[in-house]
């Protein structure tokens, strides 16, 4: 298994959209569920920090996310620049196998 993990804050007004975007069901899980490989996506809210969030992607593989960053890369971006307006900050705490 490959797992990528990243690390947001989220301004107050932005929680509710942030929330629906990131989401197991929202377009990033959506855009990832078009690639073989694809397991799925966990959103962890922090029960001490407002606004503080976690989002854990699990793969298959490293070789089956690469594939869908090169075969979904457009779209990958356009999501990221149109879903970047909802944090304030946006962290990768890396990518890990298991």
């Amino acid at each position: 298994m490959f797992i990528v993990i990243w690390q947001f804050e989220i301004a107050e007004e932005n929680v509710p959209a942030f929330e629906a975007a990131y989401g197991p069901e929202g377009p990033w899980a959506q855009l990832f569920r078009g690639s073989p490989g694809y397991i799925g996506t966990e959103l962890l809210k922090d029960t001490h920090v407002p606004g503080a969030y976690v989002t854990i992607d699990r793969w298959e593989s490293e070789e089956k996310f690469r594939a869908f960053r090169k075969n979904y890369d457009a779209a990958y971006e356009e999501l990221d620049r149109t879903c970047g307006e909802l944090t304030s900050r946006e962290t990768r705490i890396g990518a890990y196998t298991g």
